[in-house]
């Protein structure tokens, strides 16, 4: 049903490592993912990482292009109560996102509050909303991630390509080309299949190293491959079956640590992301955890880490809550930490929810 001019809407924004996806939704009612408007334009556009964590600059040359766009298309007179952001590696490495974010977002939409999410918790809140359990997050990299019965968050895994996200995408990739090189050189553990894949792919595997080693988009580039994985293990390859085993292992491991921090003795579980969309490594997964988590409950998730996003924004946009002005969660910005009656627990980095500031005419017209 057309919403009449005038109306409140959220906007959710999901940030992964491969891509950014934008969406906006009606306020004050629940989150229908049918009703979601949603830009497709920037979603294979790849953002860049530096040590400060997420290149906020390149970040926003993406998001603000497809947000123009997605309030363009709401109808005559819409505003915005809100937006939300979830962002790979924000729990981590977001300092550059939350000092650059509030202002450009406020003029680009007129929101007044801002959430600010790991996209775990954006993962999460789509795939089981307020419920307590545990959800694994997989696409690029992997995370899991717990609600306690008490309301806290508890978390596995998700330390990035370098030091962690087993099981994820970046992993399995990177695991098969290891077995590709492997093969180069005639060395045991080696896949003529994933060899050939990996050259139809890349070209030269010698050239690999020098392709891969000084991009900051590595981990997607190395995810590129996962698919080729899981192909060549339909087709019968023993090594890329035993990878995918092995991702299965990695990953109900990291979900068996999560539901164990939690405390609770039959959790729920969720598998979300687009890594799962990959029948044999699911069934991989769930094979693990009926060995090492016989007692959680597995069932489909509610909805993507976008329709988490929006469920977010949703809810900071109708809490009621008081505000204490200061720039610890943003950096240097003069914003306002929001500490709402909000349905899931607020834990900066992880999880914050601002009060943008009000901004003078020249810097943005939107705000009504």
């Amino acid at each position: 049903m057309e919403q009449a001019a005038g109306d409140c809407w959220v906007v959710g924004v999901d940030v992964g490592g491969s891509g950014i996806r934008v969406g906006a939704a009606p306020a004050g009612r629940p989150v229908d993912p049918t009703g979601t408007r949603t830009v497709a334009a920037a979603a294979a556009a790849r953002v860049s990482a530096s040590a400060g964590g997420q290149d906020a600059r390149a970040l926003l040359d993406r998001l603000l292009p497809a947000l123009d766009t997605l309030v363009a298309g709401l109808p005559g007179g819409a505003r915005i109560g809100a937006v939300a952001v979830g962002a790979t590696g924000m729990a981590l490495l977001g300092r550059d996102l939350a000092a650059r974010l509030p202002g450009p977002l406020a003029r680009a939409t007129g929101a007044r509050r801002l959430v600010l999410a790991g996209d775990a918790v954006t993962a999460y809140a789509g795939a089981l909303g307020t419920a307590a359990g545990v959800v694994v997050a997989g696409g690029t990299g992997l995370v899991a991630i717990g609600l306690r019965p008490g309301g806290s968050w508890c978390r596995a895994d998700g330390w990035g390509q370098l030091l962690g996200d087993c099981g994820g995408g970046a992993w399995i990739g990177r695991a098969g080309l290891e077995a590709a090189l492997r093969a180069q050189d005639g060395r045991n553990g080696g896949s003529p299949v994933l060899l050939a894949a990996a050259e139809r792919h890349y070209g030269p595997v010698t050239g690999l190293p020098a392709a891969l080693q000084p991009r900051p988009d590595r981990a997607a580039l190395l995810a590129e491959f996962a698919p080729a994985v899981v192909a060549a293990a339909e087709e019968g390859c023993p090594v890329a079956g035993g990878l995918l085993r092995r991702a299965g292992e990695e990953i109900a491991d990291t979900a068996t640590a999560a539901a164990a921090a939690t405390g609770g003795a039959e959790p729920r579980l969720a598998l979300t992301g687009g890594l799962f969309r990959f029948d044999a490594l699911r069934r991989a997964t769930l094979d693990a955890l009926a060995v090492r988590l016989p007692a959680a409950r597995p069932g489909p998730p509610d909805g993507p880490p976008l329709l988490g996003a929006l469920r977010l924004a949703a809810a900071a946009s109708s809490a009621a809550g008081t505000s204490a002005v200061g720039t610890s969660a943003v950096g240097a910005a003069p914003v306002s930490c929001f500490a709402p009656e909000f349905p899931w627990p607020l834990d900066p980095p992880l999880l914050a929810v601002l009060d943008l500031p009000d901004l003078p005419a020249e810097d943005g017209p939107r705000r009504p």
